[in-house]
């Protein structure tokens, strides 16, 4: 394929990028800085909040270079506004008595560097992601399928619309419709393992009285049968209203408080509920059953759900591709959870995806500057994400087998920096 370039002013190739999540958007942020001028998103949701798929998210090392690689500076300094103030003291892991088992050190090549970007709120960062690209984003646009025709490809969406590109990008998810057509045979491992994820304004858990060793640190909870529990605060350095009118004023921001992330884990075996039953509750029903299943618990952190938005409150199934793979190197290409499912428990899935975001704008600027062929930009990218995605998901699930197994913490393997 050749791709189309212009060194004197011509067009640059049209990129479709079907999914407007983390990935999608940074990679249409990337390009966009690298001067491509003809890009577009199509995402499903009808509006940037969505669905819910998370809280609190970790930034790492290498998810940041990737936000900085993507993002123009006005909105690298409005995540950095809105992201975790970084009051916790440290990861710290605690069986059900609430007595303490473990505190892992961990290394950040950043240090304390006034500007890290450690943890950022999920709604804020696609906010975020969305500055400037409101030409961009196409909403409520269903992907049904894709055609391919020599160096071009039309993808057509369940409203009858269309659309012919150089590139499509399949940045849809982990139940991607276009990863379902174009690669049939690929499926997820399910891990056995199903969440449940909810946040807990921290004001109230403060009035409430949370006791100190659950106010600023990220906890881990490992219980009898399998059950987990992850607790997290997110306190914003700048509310992102208040930061978003100082740093891009017209940009909507949702008014979010302080809060704490928690998930609690169970596996099937110790569940007792089909997946029909499960995923069919409300979030009323979810609290009251980590309640029920924590009843011997300690006090303190049967708290942690007793105050809880029931509103926020949502299933999850934990899945993962093994082994990741390679596409070919035509003109639909892979991008995040599309190509590489992970469990949430290792942190990375979202920087993961960053880094494909980064990776796959650097790999088409070369072939749209006509420093390397397409097929071979492709091809080097996607070698590339192969390997961290694979060690990220194996990270992801040594951590996992490590808290539903209740293995010795000696044979886990967590590292801050990959």
């Amino acid at each position: 394929m050749d791709m189309p370039r212009s060194p004197g002013g011509g067009r640059s190739p049209r990129t479709i990028i079907i999914g407007g999540g983390i990935g999608g958007l940074a990679l249409a942020q990337g390009l966009r800085q690298a001067g491509f001028d003809d890009v577009v998103v199509y995402e499903r949701d009808e509006s940037p909040r969505g669905r819910m798929q998370g809280y609190r998210l970790r930034i790492s090392p290498e998810g940041e270079e990737a936000v900085r690689a993507c993002l123009p500076r006005a909105a690298q300094d409005l995540l950095v506004a809105t992201s975790n103030r970084r009051e916790e003291s440290g990861l710290v892991a605690y069986d059900q008595h609430l007595q303490q088992v473990w505190a892992p050190e961990f290394s950040d090549p950043r240090g304390d560097a006034p500007d890290k970007i450690d943890a950022v709120d999920r709604v804020t960062l696609r906010r975020v992601l969305l500055a400037g690209l409101d030409d961009v984003v196409s909403w409520g646009r269903r992907f049904t399928h894709c055609e391919r025709d020599g160096d071009r490809v039309t993808a057509h969406f369940a409203d009858g619309h269309r659309d012919t590109g150089d590139v499509l990008v399949a940045a849809d998810g982990a139940n991607s419709q276009v990863r379902a057509q174009v690669r049939p045979d690929d499926r997820h491992s399910d891990l056995g393992v199903r969440a449940i994820l909810t946040r807990t304004p921290r004001a109230t858990a403060v009035a409430a009285g949370i006791p100190d060793v659950l106010r600023d640190q990220f906890v881990n909870v490992t219980g009898a049968d399998g059950l987990r529990l992850a607790w997290m605060p997110m306190v914003f350095r700048e509310r992102p209203r208040e930061a978003a009118a100082r740093l891009w004023p017209g940009l909507e921001m949702d008014a979010t408080e302080d809060y704490y992330m928690s998930v609690f884990s169970v596996h099937q075996d110790f569940l007792g509920l089909t997946d029909d039953a499960f995923f069919a509750m409300s979030g009323e029903e979810l609290c009251a059953l980590v309640l029920e299943r924590t009843a011997g618990w300690h006090p303190d952190l049967r708290a942690v759900f007793a105050h809880a938005q029931p509103e926020e409150t949502y299933p999850l199934p934990l899945r993962a591709t093994r082994p990741v793979e390679a596409w070919d190197t035509g003109t639909v290409v892979p991008l995040g959870d599309a190509a590489h499912t992970m469990p949430p428990t290792g942190g990375v899935g979202a920087n993961t995806a960053l880094r494909d975001a980064a990776g796959l704008c650097a790999a088409l600027t070369a072939a749209y500057r006509g420093e390397r062929e397409f097929a071979e930009a492709v091809a080097g990218y996607q070698r590339e994400m192969v390997r961290y995605a694979t060690e990220a998901i194996d990270m992801s699930l040594r951590i996992a087998k490590w808290s539903m197994k209740k293995i010795d913490v000696n044979e886990s393997t967590l590292s801050a920096t990959q």
